[in-house]
């Protein structure tokens, strides 16, 4: 079932399934902003990532002498979720441990996912709450939006798009070796410049950029209309920047991380995964961003 927010500016359309976004449409020209999904290139418009970000080692992970087999991204883009509000201007989306979670993910948790539109502005935040009394509650979480590129395909194409990043300066980027992190290779990227966008630059996968969970924005535009999309994270330790390659997609995504795959050098053990987000008994995390389409 697809849910809907609306107001003067934008229609938003979200999918149970996953709680996935799968729409964002202007009222007044129908421009789509999202991108629809062709399996051709890549069958997703705006996949949660959650419990991980990225691979696993051999997609399998050891806790507690015991061994746990999971996919790239983990399994919430793959499953239901409950609709638990629903407003014109925000709906919020929950999913809970099943048996079926449990034989991949050992642990209690309520991850709620809640979209707020205001004007051209929609929010997206993330609630990961441990409902244990007694265990730490670790994951990683994370979001995979993808937007048209060009937005208007009868005005340019890719090459005429840039990134552009805020802060303008020098960023940390962590390669990726095959599907793994490999940091101790850790690049710096000037990213002073808007990022002209090709094809190439995926040809290592995603571009992840180092935070440090500083306010970040980035802003996907061309100059030839005014058009675009500028993606807000707060406090988010890393973004990846994405297009499939050698494919040549008409679309990029712009990914805020709270969470990173599996180092080239990790030891297989949940407990040592890089970065990984870690709830207190009766505690919550939040984490989120927001995306300006205009």
């Amino acid at each position: 079932m697809v849910i809907e927010l609306k107001n003067d500016a934008l229609r938003v359309q979200i999918n149970e399934h996953g709680a996935e976004l799968s729409s964002v449409m202007s009222v007044d020209d129908h421009l789509e902003y999202l991108w629809q999904a062709d399996p051709k290139f890549w069958g997703r418009h705006a996949p949660i990532l959650f419990p991980i970000v990225g691979r696993l080692k051999d997609d399998q992970y050891r806790l507690n002498g015991q061994t746990y087999h999971m996919t790239q991204h983990g399994f919430a883009r793959d499953m239901d979720f409950m609709v638990v509000e629903h407003e014109d201007d925000h709906a919020v989306f929950q999913l809970n441990a099943t048996a079926e979670t449990k034989a991949k993910y050992p642990f209690d948790f309520d991850l709620r996912v809640t979209f707020e539109l205001d004007e051209h502005t929609l929010s997206v935040h993330y609630t990961v709450t441990n409902p244990s009394s007694d265990e730490t509650l670790p994951f990683s979480i994370g979001g995979h939006p993808a937007f048209n590129v060009p937005l208007i395909p009868e005005e340019g194409g890719f090459e005429n798009y840039s990134v552009t990043v805020a802060p303008k300066k020098t960023y940390p980027q962590i390669p990726l070796n095959g599907p793994y992190n490999d940091v101790q290779h850790e690049k710096m990227l000037n990213l002073t410049t808007p990022m002209v966008l090709d094809h190439d630059l995926f040809d290592r996968d995603a571009l992840i950029l180092d935070l440090d969970h500083v306010e970040t924005t980035l802003l996907l535009s061309t100059q030839l209309n005014d058009h675009g999309v500028a993606l807000t994270l707060q406090n988010a330790p890393y973004v990846g920047i994405w297009s499939p390659y050698p494919k040549r997609a008409p679309f990029v995504c712009l990914e805020p991380w709270w969470g990173i795959a599996d180092n080239v050098n990790a030891d297989g053990e949940f407990l040592n995964k890089m970065s990984l987000q870690l709830a207190a008994p009766q505690s919550a995390f939040n984490a989120g961003y927001q995306i300006r389409f205009f």
